[in-house]
């Protein structure tokens, strides 16, 4: 039998392949970034040839570094789930996923019985409570982040690009004085989500309107709330394309039909170790295959 690398240097290659990076890498697997480093020349030396460019605080995969993690890392990933079936008490695995609310009720659950049919041991812990991604690692597994950007020393996955919609009752069309100009906002409640501060800014700047003001501008950390408000006639909503398309809701429309891109996405993140772990990559994989945007 042919005699192979050391585990543990295929393990860094590994971990530093899909991190990107020697110093995250390095912190998830608890060792010092020059100890890491050896273990990576130590399996170039064995193959006799270099797998990573070397970058300015990153390293990135050359042709024969991306055949050999395609190669090497499923059969990494079956041992380590060989391990952890053996040293299991359980056949149920878990993972602690944080979320936003509006985004688990119109993307998530939809799916959730194709999850359960493809993964039925894999389930799930929702948790909608703020700050998610400061509790990655104490208490989250993983999360769906709304962000402008992810922190770096996260492993990070975009899952939509999406455009700024002005969303109002459908009142405000219809009634004796209709809303037909972005000018007419000036005497209307701006609706604007606590986790995208700049919906309202940005639309306003693309429009050409920067010295627009609404009568005020309220805050909601619930983006299914801010909808009603919007139907209710309490305020002009800033938010997603896709939070309007999804929603359904007749009560509501989109006032203007100026494109606006928006400054932010939904992001799948956890820490860079945590895709070792089997909960984790089953539902990273099925929500990558399922329900991301694969333009993105």
């Amino acid at each position: 039998m042919r005699r192979l690398p050391p585990l543990t240097a295929i393990e860094a290659f590994v971990q530093v392949a899909r991190t990107g990076s020697i110093k995250a890498a390095s912190q998830e697997l608890a060792l010092s970034p020059p100890a890491l480093s050896r273990r990576i020349q130590a399996l170039e030396r064995f193959i006799g040839r270099p797998l990573f460019e070397r970058r300015h605080q990153a390293v990135v995969l050359n042709a024969d570094g991306d055949r050999l993690l395609q190669q090497i890392a499923p059969a990494l990933d079956q041992l380590s789930d060989a391990v952890e079936v053996m040293t299991s008490n359980t056949d149920v695995l878990r993972l602690r996923l944080g979320l936003l609310p509006l985004w688990a009720s119109q993307k998530l659950f939809p799916r959730l019985g194709e999850l359960r049919t493809q993964h039925p041991e894999l389930h799930l812990d929702i948790d909608t409570a703020a700050h998610l991604l400061s509790r990655l690692g104490e208490g989250l597994d993983a999360v769906i982040a709304l962000a402008r950007d992810i922190d770096p020393s996260l492993y990070a996955k975009r899952l939509d690009r999406n455009q700024v919609y002005v969303i109002g009752a459908r009142a405000l069309i219809e009634g004796a004085n209709p809303i037909t100009a972005p000018e007419q906002l000036a005497g209307l409640t701006a609706l604007v989500h606590r986790d995208m501060p700049d919906t309202f800014s940005a639309w306003r700047a693309a429009a050409g309107l920067t010295d627009l003001e609404p009568l005020a501008i309220d805050h909601f950390d619930s983006g299914a709330l801010m909808l009603e408000a919007a139907a209710q006639g309490l305020g002009i909503a800033f938010m997603h394309a896709s939070h309007f398309e999804e929603a359904r809701d007749d009560r509501i429309v989109r006032l203007f039909d100026i494109p606006v891109e928006s400054p932010y996405s939904y992001w799948f993140a956890c820490r860079p170790r945590a895709l070792t772990q089997k909960p984790v990559r089953l539902f990273h994989d099925w929500l990558i295959a399922t329900i991301a945007d694969p333009g993105v």
